[in-house]
């Protein structure tokens, strides 16, 4: 399959945000059909426990229901505007770093790259901080631990990031020792960086949900991360494998040109 000798940044962002678009809103949807339903099960198991410790303490009261800042239908819609705009943003980042390593080995082929490199986002982005730190419905965790807990998922995602780019480099520097040290190499970093993962403090908040529920939600969530990778991946290579076939194409007109001419 022919590629095209260089990239510009330009045209990779233009592939990263319609890759970024595409994917966001396949994930959103996703997660609107399958994992809302499962959300609508959480807030009011939430509020029956919310509702039991009140009655427990001897609330003086009935328990209020403030009344909601947005309708579910109308957060219904948000999930999937977020879920686009989430993918646009990633879409961007992927693509500077994209650039970043096309320009250093322009020859390779745009779909095994793109699969490559979604393959790795979805590992340092969704999977490993995912098992650190599993999706909870909404209504789960104390609203003053809100900070916290992201401050933690976020260092998981630095970890995550940083440990497949160190990963990456154990791997390319040791291309020259035999294939038994470069692959042990290889696997002792990654354990490594699971390692520095579980070091992170645990959720400071219990899950108090059906065991059943939360495990169809927390599968659902890493199901729509999946998803939203794949799609990307899909998009942004066949953009890719497109525009090499498209250099490829007018690439030799010149040549044709100057022979006719002569």
């Amino acid at each position: 399959m022919p590629s095209a000798p260089s990239s510009p940044v330009l045209p990779l962002l233009g592939r990263g945000l319609a890759a970024g678009g595409a994917a966001g809103l396949t994930a959103g949807l996703f997660s609107l059909l399958l994992a809302e339903p499962l959300m609508d099960r959480a807030i009011r198991a939430e509020e029956k426990r919310a509702a039991a410790q009140e009655h427990a303490h001897g609330a003086a009261q009935a328990v209020q229901h403030h009344e909601e800042l947005f309708s579910r239908s109308t957060q219904h819609g948000g999930l999937v505007v977020t879920a686009v705009v989430a993918g646009l943003a990633l879409g961007v980042l992927f693509a500077v770093a994209y650039a970043a390593v096309h320009r250093r080995d322009p020859r390779a082929l745009p779909w095994p790259r793109a699969l490559a490199f979604s393959a790795a986002a979805f590992l340092a982005v969704s999977l490993l901080p995912g098992l650190r730190y599993p999706a909870n419905p909404p209504g789960v965790g104390d609203a003053g631990t809100v900070g916290d807990r992201q401050a933690l998922w976020l260092a998981a995602v630095v970890i995550g990031v940083l440990g497949m780019f160190l990963v990456r480099q154990v791997y390319v520097r040791l291309a020259a020792r035999p294939e038994p040290v470069r692959h042990i190499a290889t696997a002792l970093t990654a354990v490594a960086v699971l390692a520095a993962l579980f070091l992170l403090p645990g959720n400071p908040d219990p899950v108090p949900v059906d065991a059943s529920l939360l495990w169809d939600f927390r599968m659902l969530s890493l199901a729509s991360h999946a998803l939203l990778w794949a799609v990307f991946a899909a998009v942004f290579g066949g953009l890719g494998v497109r525009a090499a076939r498209g250099a490829a194409t007018t690439a030799p007109a010149p040549a044709l040109a100057g022979q006719q001419a002569a």
